[in-house]
């Protein structure tokens, strides 16, 4: 495969994503390995973008408010990500979970990829975007075999600090 630069790759991984909750929403079985695999595709970009693409954007001079709406934008996601990790397609709210997450998500890449956006910032950046895509690949195929081998971890947030939510007692 032909090494893509920054943007292309996360494109490619918006599509993927986009493509796994229409299945996930089409599907009758194996909605767990479905939402598994979204889970970990979404923990893995979350997880590039906030260590290498994200940093060299702002450091390029990338608008910070929009740039800390991302980060929130992830950690909203990934709130919504340990749920579906910690639950089945069998809980109540599961299928319900997987949808506001989609939302989430679409929201979350029109944004990024929208004219003014993040992506047009790394562009009017002059950012190395083959030099980012190469470290973004690197990072990407590093964390896919860890996780493959020791399974996925629990999603880290990096703008939310609230203690966790009581939940009300079922009646």
């Amino acid at each position: 495969m032909p090494a893509q630069d920054a943007i292309g790759l996360l494109k490619a991984d918006h599509r993927k994503v986009e493509e796994l909750f229409e299945k996930y929403e089409s599907a009758r079985g194996r909605k767990a390995d479905i939402a598994k695999q979204i889970c970990m595709e979404l923990i893995i970009h979350s997880m590039i973008e906030e260590e290498i693409f994200y940093p060299a954007c702002r450091d390029a001079g990338a608008d910070s408010d929009m740039m800390d709406e991302a980060n929130v934008e992830h950690d909203g996601a990934k709130t919504l990500i340990a749920e579906l990790e910690n639950g089945s397609p069998d809980d109540e709210f599961y299928d319900a979970k997987v949808k506001v997450l989609s939302e989430e998500i679409k929201h979350h890449i029109k944004e990024e990829e929208k004219r003014g956006g993040i992506f047009t910032a790394a562009r009017q950046g002059e950012l190395d975007l083959d030099s980012l895509g190469e470290k973004l690949m690197a990072r990407k195929q590093e964390l896919k075999t860890q996780f493959e081998q020791q399974g996925l971890p629990t999603p880290v947030t990096l703008t939310m600090t609230a203690p966790p939510l009581e939940q009300r007692a079922s009646a």
